[in-house]
């Protein structure tokens, strides 16, 4: 069955011919649906900012969506006009996602995982870090609460004073005799 003398520029029209899509995938119903709405599609996307090959695209991937989506039309429920602008609509906002948040280069530096720590380097760490660990215990409390606050906790020396409620030139004497003292606890082990 072909489109015949029915058009889509009536309700009814494009009803039917929506009908004969989803029933008979009948091309010449939709060539008919394709030359009214493709158009339409396009100046609406133009109207709102879309970039003309965008809303070229656009225009083709809603038609395309209604050839193959049409038999989930419902009449009942909107006209084709509202449901193929719908189409449009929704394809345009998953358009402008996808530009938004472009895809991610797995080869971006930034993604690409640290290589693995050689073990040598690893076990040179480790022993460094025990090396100093035994050397802060050496540290009276007072000293070491000003290299945790400085160190661990990433404080700076004016919100260390402020927060043990100490003069600033107080942390930096402390800050200063703590590392003259891991210095002489840790010698040359470090190096």
């Amino acid at each position: 069955m072909t489109g015949g003398s029915i058009t889509p520029e009536t309700a009814e029209g494009a009803s039917a011919l929506m009908q004969r899509v989803a029933e008979d995938a009948d091309r010449q119903a939709f060539e008919l649906l394709f030359r009214h709405f493709a158009p339409r599609v396009k100046a609406y996307m133009l109207k709102l900012g879309t970039a003309e090959s965008l809303a070229d695209e656009l225009a083709q991937e809603t038609l395309l969506t209604v050839w193959r989506k049409a038999p989930q039309f419902d009449r009942s429920k909107a006209s084709p006009s509202t449901w193929i602008f719908t189409i449009a609509r929704n394809l345009r906002i998953d358009a402008f996602r996808k530009i938004s948040r472009p895809e991610l280069d797995p080869n971006d530096p930034a993604l690409v995982p640290d290589p693995e720590e050689p073990q040598d380097d690893r076990v040179n760490r480790l022993q460094r870090a025990d090396v100093i660990r035994e050397a802060m215990r050496t540290l009276n409390d007072d000293q070491a609460a000003v290299v945790r606050l400085s160190f661990f906790e990433d404080m700076s020396h004016s919100a260390i004073a402020e927060q043990l409620d100490l003069p600033l030139g107080t942390v930096k004497s402390r800050l200063r005799l703590a590392f003259a003292r891991i210095r002489e606890a840790v010698g040359d082990e470090l190096e």
